[in-house]
């Protein structure tokens, strides 16, 4: 679950805890708001925690100064060779 995902889950549980009034007998829709903020909330948690391990296929990119003051950029490619 993305971060975008888990911002959705909380606002609709949110909205469903907070701002609905609506009263079904066998059914809470204040619990169901509840349990969508819970899940919407480890599921930010969870992304935040992993977000460094997510990039997909990605240069690493090194910097340095050169005593001037501008960054200069030089790209790092790692490979393994068997």
């Amino acid at each position: 679950m993305g971060v975008g995902t888990s911002i959705f889950l909380i606002a609709i549980g949110a909205i469903l805890d907070f701002a609905v009034s609506v009263n079904a007998p066998g059914f809470n829709i204040h619990t169901v708001g509840v349990i969508l903020m819970l899940a919407g909330a480890l599921g930010l948690l969870l992304s935040m925690i992993f977000w460094s391990s997510w990039g997909g296929f990605h240069r690493r990119t090194a910097g340095y100064y050169d005593g001037v003051g501008v960054p200069r950029l030089r790209r790092v490619i790692e490979e393994d060779v068997d």
